[in-house]
């Protein structure tokens, strides 16, 4: 994400720890799109938003060739690095701004995992989404559920408003909640190919995790998930 909304401080130092171990981030959003990913083995991959390095570590260890991470925060950079050490190449950047340092075509695969709702200039992301994949390469990209944001927050499904999430201690995640029609609209609009959707629920182990964040997750939709192609 950018690096104004991209998590900071404290704030990314909690995030980071958080997302280890949470129903939500670990056993339903990360094992849907994993299993979106399919064979990585030889792949270039890019990751948009990478966080504490979670999704970078799991798609080294399942083969890919190379992975580049991309934040806006540098706390949650910090965590990556412990993580992964060298493994990875990872930039800090605010993802507002154009890729300019990546090239054309270089990569196989892009991730934008829970990342997407946070950026405000997400028709030029998606541009240059496109310019950096090559053709035939995919990109995987998570949200939070239109349907479980109108729930949560009330008011019109049809409100594009920005919202803000509390989080940890004291925080909050501040993003701009859309509905299904805008968010496969630009993706769509943006030449993409849609190629499969699911809305993850959170896997057996995370029962044992949080069963009443598990149980959630199978009764009220969370999150929703892609997988695209450039032609």
């Amino acid at each position: 994400m950018g690096a104004e909304s991209a998590y900071h401080g404290e704030m990314g130092e909690e995030f980071a720890a958080q997302v280890t171990n949470s129903v939500y981030n670990s056993y339903t959003d990360r094992p849907a799109m994993l299993g979106l990913a399919r064979d990585v083995r030889g792949l270039r991959v890019l990751d948009l938003g990478c966080g504490a390095g979670h999704y970078a570590a799991e798609l080294l260890e399942r083969g890919a060739a190379a992975v580049v991470g991309v934040d806006g925060s540098e706390s949650v950079l910090r965590a990556a690095r412990e993580r992964i050490g060298d493994r990875a190449v990872l930039h800090r950047h605010d993802l507002e701004e154009p890729l300019t340092f990546l090239s054309d075509g270089s990569f196989d695969l892009v991730v934008l995992a829970l990342v997407h709702h946070h950026v405000e200039a997400r028709e030029q992301l998606l541009a240059e989404i496109r310019r950096v994949l090559r053709p035939g390469g995919a990109l995987l990209v998570s949200t939070t559920h239109p349907t479980g944001d109108w729930q949560y927050f009330g008011g019109s499904y049809f409100a594009e408003d920005r919202v803000a999430l509390p989080f940890g201690t004291g925080h909050a995640l501040s993003y701009r909640r859309m509905t299904l029609e805008t968010f496969l609209g630009e993706l769509l609009g943006a030449g993409y190919v849609l190629e499969e959707l699911v809305e993850p629920r959170a896997t057996e182990e995370g029962k044992a995790v949080d069963s009443r964040r598990y149980d959630k997750t199978h009764r009220t939709p969370t999150f929703l998930a892609v997988r695209l192609r450039r032609p």
